[in-house]
Order: structure tokens, then sequence, then C-alpha cells
């Protein structure tokens, strides 16, 4: 793996100085989805996802998480923590109008209070976490999916982050870099997507745990709505890179 690496980066590293056309997309060679996670690795480093104390806390923000940013999400995190509410039990029990209170830096706070009130019912029924994680893959996704306000991201966020299960997680940031780097339509369906990566990848639940991680640190970074191309790590190999700089003079003239 190693070797593949150091070839592939010296590869792309000989080739940066012709692709360098000022506002012009240029035709690459297409990457594959390994590459673009080695590559997303070596210019990020390891992300350390998700940031949870506990499975449970993971779920609770995969559900807070829903339209907002993650700094926001935080916020509530840290509330609910002082408020000892981080437990299923408590936060069943604790007024839905106080927990509406502790996680309105997220927005459509309402809404979210009851569908975490009611996953907490759900997640107590089911017997908690122990019970849940022996079910299959295909059941456990059933169940959540069953559950109102649990989509499939959601629901594959919670399988991947806090059942380890090799499920990969698909959001807007994944079809935004796909679709850019001509791997994929970007009106391909969440399911299509996903199989992407379940066909071409092996499935390790730490591969992709790193590797949502990394496309969503990328997507934040470079592959904005408004790309910063030229110092994206995956510039070489995407068609839809507009360089916006020109190179510097050359010494010799």
């Amino acid at each position: 793996m190693r070797r593949c690496q150091r070839e592939a980066t010296g590869n792309l590293t000989g080739a940066r100085s012709a692709n360098f056309v000022t506002g012009f997309r240029i035709r690459r060679q297409r990457i594959s989805p390994i590459e673009i996670y080695q590559q997303l690795l070596r210019a990020y480093g390891p992300q350390h996802w998700w940031p949870a104390d506990t499975p449970f806390e993971m779920m609770v923000g995969a559900i807070l998480t829903q339209n907002t940013s993650w700094t926001q999400v935080e916020a509530a995190i840290t509330q609910l923590k002082r408020a000892d509410l981080l437990d299923a039990k408590a936060m069943l029990a604790c007024p839905t109008d106080q927990l509406e209170m502790m996680i309105r830096s997220t927005g459509f706070f309402r809404q979210k209070a009851l569908r975490l009130q009611s996953f907490c019912h759900f997640y107590l029924c089911h017997g908690g976490i122990d019970a849940l994680q022996k079910r299959p893959d295909d059941a456990l996704r059933a169940l959540l999916l069953a559950e109102k306000g649990v989509g499939p991201e959601t629901a594959d966020s919670i399988m991947l982050y806090a059942f380890g299960r090799a499920i990969f997680v698909v959001d807007a940031y994944t079809r935004r870099i796909f679709s850019r780097l001509g791997l994929v339509s970007d009106a391909i369906s969440y399911a299509r997507l996903q199989s992407l990566f379940h066909t071409q990848l092996e499935h390790d639940p730490a591969l992709f745990n790193e590797y949502h991680a990394l496309i969503v640190f990328h997507a934040k970074h470079h592959c904005r709505t408004k790309p910063d191309c030229l110092a994206c790590p995956l510039q070489e190999a995407c068609p839809a890179a507009v360089v916006n700089k020109a190179p510097a003079p050359s010494p010799c003239g």
C-alpha cells in the first residue's frame, strides 16, 4: 500500500505544473474511491471521529446535527452534559420545554426535542445499546429507519459510529465531491451512491469511519459551494476544477 501511495504521489506531483492553466477546466484521468481516500488521508491526517464519549451521546448528536452545523450541536451537547441528560431515561423524563431550551442552538429545537424523546423511548423499549447491538445489520437499520425523524443518513451515522457496522454514510458533501470528480451524477440517489463505496471498498468500519470524516473536512475546507480548487489535494484528478491563479513566472524567462 505504501509503495502504491508513493507512486501515486509521484505521478500527481509531476503533473501539477501542467495543470495550472488560468480559468480553464482540464480533462484528467479518472480516480478511484480508494485513491481519493488515500489522497485525503495524506493531506489531512486522521480525523478521530465521532467526537462523543458514549454511543448514546453519538446517537443524540446524529439527530441534533440535522440541518445545522456541528458547532451548534457541540453547544447543545455541552448543555445536556451539564444537566446530566445524556442518558436515555433522564432525557425521556425531562420536561420537553426544558429540553427544548438546552438544544435551542441547533435550530428546529421543538421538533428535535420531541424526536429525541421519541428516540429515547425507542432505545429503552428495545433494550438499549447491548440488546440493539445483537441485531443483524438489516434488522437494526430497518428499526432505526422506522423511527420518526431518522432518515438514511442519520440511521447510517448511528450504524457506523455508534454500533461499529460497516455501513457507509452518504451526505450532501459526498454527492458534491464525487459528482465534481466525475464519478457520479449530482442527482444520484442515496442508495446508489452508497453502493459505490460498498462495492469498491473493503467492508471495514474503521475505513468507512475515517473516509466519511475526511469527506466532511474536505468539503468544508476546499470543496465548498464555491470551491477552492487551487489548494485542493484532489485538484489534479478533478475534471470540475478551475485554477484561478496563474503559475509563478519561470526564473529563466
